[in-house]
Parts: C-alpha cells; sequence; structure tokens
C-alpha cells in the first residue's frame, strides 16, 4: 500500500470535506454541479469547479491506499473492449474483470488489434503477478492472437455469450458518460476510470455476498477503509483546519 502524505497545504477546506465531495462525485452518478448543490445543503460553499480540481488532485491518492484483492492462480479474467467517442474519434476502452466483477485493469487505446490487446494482457500480468486460470473474451480474434504471445498456457474460452461480466461491467461508466456529456480527452477518461472502478470495486459487494445482512456489512467495512483523513497526510497549511476542529 502506498504511505506516501498527501499534503492539503493552502486547502482553505479540512480533508473531510474534501474527501467527502470526491466520494460523491466518483460513487454515484452525480455532475458536479449536483455535488455543488449536495455541499451548500450542508453549509458548505464551494464552486463545481473546485470539485473538479479536488478529484483531479486528490482521487488518485485515495484510489491508490485503497485495499487491492488478493491474486490467486484459479481467478478467471473476463476481457471485453468498448467503444467511446472523444471529440468525434473513436477510441476503445479495453477492460478486465474477474469471476466476481472485481475490474482488475482498464486501458483507453485508439486501436481495436492484437498490439491493443497484448498491452492489455501485458499489463494486467505485471499487476495480478500470476496468470488466469482462464480468460474469457468475446469472439474478437486480437484476443486469442495476444494470448499466444503473453500467455500461451492459459485456456482461453471465446464466446459472447460466456462474457457477460465483463460487458456488465461497462454500464456504470456508460451511465457516467451521459451524466457528463462525454469525455474531453483520452487522458481524462483514464485518469476518471481508474478513479471511479477503484470506488465500486470496495463498495460494489461480490456476487458471493448478495444477502441483505452480507451487503450492509460489506458497505460498513467499505465506508471505514475509504476514510481518508486517518491515513498520513499533511495538513499544517489547511486554513480552515482549527475553526473546522472547533466547531466540530
Amino acid at each position: 500500500m502506498n504511505t506516501a502524505t498527501v499534503s492539503y497545504k493552502r486547502h482553505r477546506f479540512p480533508p473531510q470535506i474534501i474527501a467527502n465531495a470526491v466520494w460523491l462525485y466518483y460513487r454515484f452518478p452525480l455532475s458536479l454541479r449536483l455535488v455543488e448543490e449536495m455541499l451548500l445543503e450542508r453549509g458548505i460553499v464551494v464552486s463545481y469547479e473546485t470539485i473538479r480540481r479536488w478529484g483531479i488532485k486528490f482521487g488518485p491518492h485515495y484510489a491508490r491506499r485503497l485495499r487491492r484483492k488478493q491474486h490467486s492462480r484459479n481467478d478467471v479474467w473476463h476481457l471485453d473492449e468498448v467503444v467511446i467517442t472523444i471529440a468525434g474519434r473513436k477510441h476503445w476502452l479495453w477492460r478486465a474483470v474477474d469471476q466476481d466483477g472485481y475490474v482488475l485493469d482498464e486501458i483507453v487505446q485508439n486501436r481495436r488489434n492484437t498490439k491493443a490487446a497484448k498491452r492489455l494482457l501485458t499489463r494486467l500480468l505485471k499487476k495480478q503477478g500470476v496468470a488466469p486460470k482462464r480468460m474469457i473474451t468475446d469472439k474478437l480474434r486480437s484476443y486469442g492472437a495476444a494470448r499466444r504471445q503473453v500467455m500461451p498456457d492459459v485456456e482461453h474460452r471465446a464466446h459472447k455469450g460466456l462474457n457477460n461480466r465483463a460487458e456488465n461491467s461497462h454500464v456504470p461508466l456508460r451511465k457516467r458518460e451521459r451524466i457528463m456529456q462525454g469525455f474531453r480527452s483520452p487522458g481524462a477518461l483514464q485518469r476518471f476510470v481508474s478513479i471511479f472502478s477503484a470506488l465500486r470495486n470496495l463498495f460494489v459487494p461480490p456476487r458471493s455476498k448478495r444477502s441483505a445482512l452480507a451487503t450492509h456489512i460489506h458497505r460498513l467495512q467499505a465506508m471505514a477503509e475509504w476514510k481518508p483523513w486517518p491515513w498520513s497526510a499533511d495538513i499544517s497549511g489547511c486554513r480552515s483546519q482549527r475553526v473546522y476542529m472547533q466547531t466540530t
């Protein structure tokens, strides 16, 4: 886990408010203006542009601190790609999820070919550390060609009906894309999905824990892990720290 200090110097608001704004924006299908309105209802006057900048600055730090799932050789990787139009040009978001729907990796590329599929598999192996028991894809031949180059011993099943797990994982991002009225650049999309998926991995319970009680306990544990303020943070330069502590 990355334990580098997050600095809140020269920020008028304390870490609790900043983290709550980032959480609202990335966890729920809300626009920046709606998050601004929700904070205003709580007596916090901040512009949507400031919330956007908080997400860019602190979102990656928060996402890196979240607990990662333990990888296993018995994992099954579901791979899929979805087209996203940015400024009139087609880009492809390549995504890999495991058998529980946990997002393993995502990468934005401007091609849908063997080279792009190979790059995804190479990143996956580097991040996971172990090869999967099986990989499942649709019938795009680029996956098979890339697998033979990167991990030839792994079983590969190419069938559209078997890959619903990966296809369903695109749905939450599609909803956010409509609310955000698209993405401005491939880099902005890559930054957004890295934070967005990290929070979904934390808060959405795996398929094996779908009872009401299990879901409730899972969410309580997720909330306890998410709150960033117990983490190592430099708040000595936070101008409203003393006032906030007095009012709470």
